[in-house]
């Protein structure tokens, strides 16, 4: 089962104490109501902030677009090239601030296919790794 969110927890637990202090004095029961409150209401700007932030962040369009990022790589602090794929055409794009330049034609070449025997398995290529540093570890001590 799942349980309830930090902020209702908070509240649960100082509840007690508000309705105690209430029963005390009547402003102090009251302020501290109002803290609750406004705690509350923070948290809740919060994660709505936080949901605006993801929803907007999120890509646009589908994966059949005629636009499609293929790749890129910062060239400098503040200069990319991009690899874009429009249609059957790929192009080498230069992106720096304030300007976009093309850099290359090219059609759409079909990335190459590795066969079976060129993929390491994970598992295997970890453990050998492993046991050779494993290998060396024993061979540095005296």
């Amino acid at each position: 089962m799942n349980s309830p969110p930090a902020a209702w927890r908070a509240l649960i637990i100082l509840w007690p104490t508000a309705a105690a202090a209430a029963d005390a004095d009547p402003s102090l029961g009251t302020s501290a109501l109002q803290m609750l409150a406004g705690l509350a209401l923070v948290i809740a700007v919060i994660l709505a902030s936080l949901w605006l932030l993801k929803r907007l962040s999120m890509p646009r369009g589908s994966q059949n677009a005629v636009l499609r990022i293929v790749g890129g790589t910062a060239v400098g602090p503040r200069e990319r090239v991009v690899l874009l794929e429009i249609g059957d055409t790929w192009l080498v794009v230069g992106v720096a601030p304030g300007r976009v330049a093309t850099l290359h034609r090219l059609p759409r070449l079909a990335p190459p296919d590795p066969g079976p025997e060129d993929t390491p398995e994970p598992a295997k290529d970890f453990r050998a790794w492993l046991q050779n540093v494993m290998e060396r570890k024993h061979e540095r001590r005296p």
